[in-house]
Parts: C-alpha cells; sequence; structure tokens
C-alpha cells in the first residue's frame, strides 16, 4: 500500500466559514468550518486514513507500522513529522499573530517554530491580508504600539489574488484577512502567538488569550523580504505545468496543472503529498490505484518510485528536500 487516501481533523475557530464544508466536502458537527488538516500528524490533529489495510487508523500509526522509510531520507534530519498541511477559510479576520524560530519554540514551548507559505485558493474582491511592517520600527516603538493600540497603524497590508505566494518565516508579523481561502504548507507546530484579536471573545464569553510579551521576543520588526508570487515560473511537464511555489528546508511545494497523465515519482528521498484544489483525477502506482476529487489528499509513501496521476485540474504537491 504506497498511496493513501487521508481525512482531515477540522477546527471551528471563530472567524471561520463554511465553504470547506459546502465546496471542498469537509465534515465536522460545527456551524462553521475554519481549517482542515489535510496532512498532519500533530497531537492537536491527526490525519485518519481512508480505506486499505488502515482505514480508520492514524497516519502516524502507518509510519509506526512501516518504518520510517516510508517519509523518505530526506526527513531523518527531523525529529517528529516535518510538515503540517491545512486550507484555511477565513469569513472573518485572523488575529494579528506571529511564530517562533525552532530555538525558541523548542525551549519554551517543546515543540518546533513554524515556517509557513500561503498559496492564495480563491479572495474576494480587494481582500487583503497583513505581512510584516510598512517600514522597520524599535522595539520600544512595537511595544508602545501594543500598549495604545495603534500597530495597525505601521503594519503591511498587502492586496490578494488568487494565486499569490506567501512566504510567511517565523518571527514574521502576519494575518490573513476575511474572504480569503488558504492552502497553508508550514513546519509541524500549533504554536502561535497572538498580538491583537480585535477584541473578540471565545466560546467562554471571555475575551481570547493573548501572548503579547512572547510576541515582543519574537517578532521581526522589519518589512518582508519576499515577494508575493511564486518561486518559479510555470514549467511544461508531461500531462500540464509545474511551478514551484516554494523551496525551502521545511518543505518543497509545487503546483500542478494537468490536463491529461502526469509522470511522478516519489523517491528514496521523500513522500509525495497531493492535495487537490480542484478537478478530478485518478493516482495510479502499479496495480494500485486511487480516485482523487476537489478536497482530497493523498500520502504517497517515499519509495513508491514512479506512478501517474491522470485528470484536469490543480494539485499542490509537497514533499521534502
Amino acid at each position: 500500500m504506497a498511496i493513501l487516501k487521508l481525512k482531515a481533523p477540522c477546527k471551528d475557530y471563530i472567524w471561520g466559514g463554511n465553504r470547506l464544508r459546502e465546496e471542498y466536502g469537509k465534515e465536522l458537527d460545527s456551524d462553521r468550518i475554519a481549517e482542515s488538516w489535510e496532512l498532519s500528524c500533530h497531537k492537536d490533529g491527526q490525519s485518519m486514513i481512508a480505506g486499505g489495510e488502515f482505514d480508520g487508523r492514524t497516519l502516524s500509526d502507518y509510519i509506526a507500522a512501516k518504518g520510517k522509510s516510508v517519509l523518505g531520507k530526506n526527513c531523518d534530519r527531523f525529529e517528529y513529522f516535518p510538515v503540517l498541511i491545512k486550507l484555511i477559510d477565513a469569513k472573518d479576520n485572523l488575529s494579528v499573530q506571529v511564530h517562533p524560530s525552532n530555538d525558541y519554540a523548542l525551549r519554551v514551548e517543546g515543540e518546533y517554530g513554524k515556517t509557513e507559505m500561503w498559496y492564495i485558493v480563491d479572495c474576494d474582491p480587494g481582500a487583503e491580508l497583513l505581512y510584516g511592517f510598512k517600514h522597520e520600527i524599535s522595539k520600544e516603538e512595537f511595544a508602545e504600539r501594543i500598549a495604545n493600540n495603534t500597530l495597525l497603524e505601521v503594519t503591511n497590508n498587502v492586496p490578494v489574488h488568487k494565486g499569490d505566494v506567501f512566504f510567511i518565516e517565523s518571527g514574521t508579523l502576519h494575518a490573513i484577512g476575511k474572504g480569503i481561502l488558504i492552502a497553508e504548507i508550514q513546519q509541524n507546530s500549533n504554536t502561535t502567538y497572538r498580538i491583537y484579536d480585535y477584541g473578540r471573545v471565545g466560546k467562554d464569553g471571555k475575551p481570547r488569550e493573548l501572548h503579547v510579551e512572547k510576541a515582543k521576543d519574537v517578532t521581526n520588526l522589519v518589512p518582508p523580504r519576499y515577494p508575493t508570487t511564486a518561486q518559479g515560473a510555470p514549467t511544461a511537464i508531461q500531462g500540464g505545468t509545474e511551478t514551484l511555489l516554494r523551496s525551502c528546508e521545511y518543505f518543497n511545494v509545487n503546483k500542478l496543472e494537468l490536463d491529461g497523465t502526469a509522470k511522478l515519482t516519489a523517491g528514496e528521498g521523500s513522500f509525495n503529498s497531493l492535495l487537490v484544489l480542484d478537478g478530478n483525477f485518478e493516482v495510479a502506482a502499479g496495480a494500485e490505484k486511487v480516485g482523487a476529487k476537489k478536497g482530497d489528499s493523498l500520502f504517497i509513501s517515499a519509495g513508491t518510485g514512479d506512478y501517474t496521476v491522470t485528470g484536469k485540474g490543480t494539485i499542490i504537491l509537497t514533499d521534502i528536500i
């Protein structure tokens, strides 16, 4: 069994909408779905396997049973499963927040920090998000603006468009704005420090917790360093095109736009993760064949070798290099 179809755990955070349920087939006993965790071995939400020998068990169970070789040699440098992949439906603004570096997070939180990237799957006209600062500010000004509620006067607000790519290094101040649907590929961490949350209250009726002192420790007080476009240009492959969205030490992410049959490879170096953003496909390795539609997530074990993806639509392909 080399191809696993995954069922995503979902989250009902207060800013979420219902596009993930209505358009992507996600399920949760709640009146909203904010996030679906499409590839996860994190304790706060585990991917479940749908079908086959490991039906109803977690992806973590599969890895434990088969051994770390199914992750690939490039994952040997990581103590934990390296990535967490989500779909995020922001009906309302997310909090202004920051994620710590590995060093800080391991020391203070006992898990990795978080560097992540966003691919804008869809957005409302005029939607924007917060990405770093307009200009560099001092620690003193940062603290003052948090205290007097003027931080948003110096943050960098960016209009977004379908297909934009944002690379969010740890320490980068950020916030997803309302009306945006995002595919997020990140380090395997759930550590977030909220700085500003529009005065909202949680399910308990109390203001949601802020983490101002920790945020002061880790926030880089500078403008963003990266453009909001794909790292590479579209390249012709058999059956369509491949575009490098972002490659870094934690993940390597490509967008596949297919109309036909593409020949891909999950070698000894890394597993492949396929997240279908739209369309219908058949994924085949030898005699093994699995269908995949919009919203489906597949895990292809390292060492599978050559496999084919046949169909029309868009896929996010993630591996480790």
